[in-house]
């Protein structure tokens, strides 16, 4: 979550003093689960969770990335079951009372301690399915495809304790099974939008998380890496940075070149993304613009796609309408690139296509 003003802080600690006399027994209470090959989660019956303020949006099918946050509260000691289930209990009472939010904001919270919470109501239960997930409130522009995951304390300075960081990989490795998502789909809330978070030392981990995920389950975990476009340039990389503004609800003419016209819908975006709003389409900007396509896609970006693909010697018509022919070309691209040639752009296949 973005840093939080002293009062956020105030809040948070001010809850957990409250909240932590009324905590159910220790152990393993109901809501708590324990998957076949996944860490124990304790669902939000088990910590005391308040129900959700209006019906949640259960999205039914899977989502695409995992994005790394932390709590930016103090780095405590307490490394305690009722602590961690404190901590549930706050975050849900600030994100509620003080933000206006229906529910907590993020999918789990990992305390101190290394204990696993389920944030938002139904998490836990959609993850395990392995075909839903549930509408967030963590990432500006991201939270009808990202779960999140909040981490007690502030990683501006430090690194999270070793616990605390067994317990991430632990939870990322189990989503990314269920999922069937790859260990470069891994993120912090930097990569999105305008924000210290996940800290510095935090952040800095993500290459070796990705690392350490890809251990267990497999694959190449390189993240995906962006040109830096701005005003003068031009080409396909700029062709395809404007079919997707306009895939974004951007009124911009495609010709290829970074004019004051481009930098204005950037600009625009940006600022609806949460972004850093300089004009400049860096990372935040292609991590927000970019999305994944398979067959049967339409519109702006699969002209993108096919504008790129052409670029790259795979002739491919320049319609719109992502079809067999289209995946074909797709593939092609993903198995010269040394991707797996699966003919769905992902945000790493997307990346290769611009470098």
């Amino acid at each position: 979550m973005p840093t939080p003003t002293p009062r956020r802080r105030t809040v948070l600690t001010g809850a957990l003093a409250i909240g932590a006399g009324t905590l159910m027994a220790s152990g393993l209470g109901a809501g708590t689960a324990r998957a076949a090959s996944g860490p124990t989660i304790a669902g939000t019956e088990t910590w005391g969770a308040r129900p959700p303020s209006k019906a949640l949006n259960v999205i039914g099918s899977a989502p695409d990335k995992v994005i790394v946050h932390h709590t930016a509260t103090d780095n405590v000691t307490d490394y305690s079951q009722a602590h961690a289930y404190a901590l549930a209990r706050a975050m849900q009472t600030y994100q509620m009372d003080s933000e206006g939010w229906i529910d907590t904001g993020q999918h789990f919270t990992i305390s101190r301690g290394g204990y696993i919470a389920e944030g938002r109501h139904s998490s836990l239960s959609t993850l395990q399915s392995g075909t839903q997930h549930v509408e967030s409130a963590h990432c500006t522009g991201q939270n009808t495809v990202a779960i999140g995951i909040e981490n007690e304390g502030t990683y501006s300075t430090v690194d999270p304790l070793g616990t605390q960081y067994a317990a991430l990989v632990d939870l990322i490795t189990y989503i990314c099974r269920q999922y069937g998502l790859r260990a470069y789909q891994v993120y912090g809330h930097r990569d999105f939008n305008n924000t210290e978070c996940p800290g510095d030392r935090l952040y800095a981990l993500i290459p070796q998380i990705r690392k350490d995920v890809a251990a267990r389950i497999g694959g190449d975990p390189t993240a995906p890496v962006w040109p830096m476009l701005s005003v003068g340039a031009t080409g396909e990389r700029v062709r395809t940075l404007q079919y997707l503004l306009v895939q974004r609800g951007q009124s911009l003419t495609v010709d290829g070149s970074y004019g004051p016209a481009t930098q204005a819908a950037v600009t625009a975006f940006q600022n609806t993304s949460h972004a850093a709003a300089d004009g400049i389409a860096g990372n935040q900007t292609w991590n927000q613009a970019v999305a994944p396509l398979a067959n049967g896609a339409s519109g702006s970006a699969v002209k993108a796609v096919q504008s790129q693909l052409t670029a790259h010697s795979i002739a491919t018509t320049v319609d719109g309408a992502f079809g067999p022919n289209t995946a074909a070309g797709v593939r092609s691209f993903q198995s010269s690139a040394g991707l797996p040639a699966d003919g769905v752009v992902d945000a790493r296949t997307w990346s290769r296509l611009v470098a």
